[in-house]
């Protein structure tokens, strides 16, 4: 069985018009923290990605917000967190991310939670690390991806174990019952991303 200690979270900087997507960014941080397990996320205190990270703060739970110089500003970085980093670019932001993580969760968000998520799905086929992702469909959110995943197949770009490289719930809490049933991570850490 797979050991999670922390989880990086890809969600937006947004609310977006369903108001349903904040209480799950809510329920998800209570639920991690409840089974303390570490957020590690983009470290705005904006959208979403705020909601989760004061979510996880609220209920005793660790928080490492990771936060490039140029969105430091521009999405008030939340500082309040048991680890704040400013790191120069989003490159760095990424990569860190990637580091302090065992597994990776997609929530609604937008083209940059769709960035970092093809980006770990990228890696995972190259076999550039094993870790663990999951995308989070509720309410039909991730469809559009899917179907796409689903076209990149049918015309032959990818073949059809690019689906086997990451996770569908529609349900956040899911999430952690599925992470906790899956094999131990089969590459060592300290070889990824060479």
């Amino acid at each position: 069985m797979a050991e999670i200690r922390s989880i990086c979270v890809y969600c937006g900087s947004r609310f977006g018009r369903n108001e349903n997507f904040s209480a799950l960014a809510e329920n998800f941080g209570a639920l991690m923290a409840s089974a303390d397990i570490r957020l590690v996320y983009g470290g705005g205190d904006v959208g979403l990605m705020g909601v989760i990270a004061k979510s996880v703060m609220k209920n005793g739970g660790a928080v490492m917000g990771i936060i490039p110089q140029h969105l430091e500003k521009a999405e008030v970085g939340l500082k309040a967190v048991t680890d704040f980093h400013v790191v120069d670019n989003m490159h760095d932001r990424k990569r860190m991310m990637f580091d302090h993580s065992d597994a990776f969760v997609a929530l609604p968000g937008s083209i940059g939670t769709l960035d970092e998520t093809i980006e770990v799905l990228t890696w995972k086929q190259l076999k550039l690390h094993d870790k663990p992702i999951i995308i989070v469909n509720s309410e039909n959110y991730w469809a559009p991806f899917l179907d796409l995943i689903d076209h990149v197949i049918d015309q032959e770009f990818t073949i059809a174990a690019t689906r086997d490289l990451f996770h569908v719930v529609d349900r956040i809490e899911d999430v952690l019952p599925l992470l906790k049933s899956l094999p131990q991570s089969r590459i060592d850490p300290k070889n990824t991303l060479i």
